[in-house]
């Protein structure tokens, strides 16, 4: 009884409180790059549905680049300086039918994301023709 009485005190007490921020901005000529450059950069970094979704678009590098700039904010606010490429397609960004932005954990990130008691991820996106950024917060 007194673990989930500390678990309900913790929940109540931290509910809503942020847990991390993270903000990233990169290069679209630079992801672009290493895409037309590596054969297997898409697959080491994006998920099969990411690099469906941006090869689908106009200006796939843009839209390739905001979605490394989203792992690299979740990243940074989830407390982690870097987990390897192998894990970054555990990352994902799915947007909805409106377009809104979100990002759906997998494997081991998801396995920590619970660990630590993390409830919520928001996401922003945001590009230009030259760069393209990404906010993330993460909430107990």
């Amino acid at each position: 009884m007194k673990g989930f009485f500390y678990q309900f005190l913790k929940n109540l007490y931290f509910a809503g409180m942020i847990a991390g921020i993270g903000t990233d901005i990169v290069e679209i000529h630079r992801i672009e790059e290493k895409i037309t450059s590596n054969a297997y950069f898409k697959t080491h970094v994006f998920s099969n549905d990411e690099i469906a979704y941006c090869e689908k678009q106009k200006k796939p590098a843009m839209h390739f680049a905001a979605r490394w700039a989203v792992k690299e904010a979740f990243l940074k606010a989830f407390g982690v300086r870097f987990i390897g490429n192998h894990r970054l397609p555990e990352i994902e960004t799915r947007n909805d039918t409106h377009g809104k932005p979100s990002v759906l954990l997998h494997g081991k990130v998801a396995d920590e994301f619970q660990e630590k008691q993390f409830s919520t991820i928001h996401v922003s996106i945001s590009h230009t023709d030259v760069h393209a950024m990404a906010y993330v917060i993460i909430e107990y």
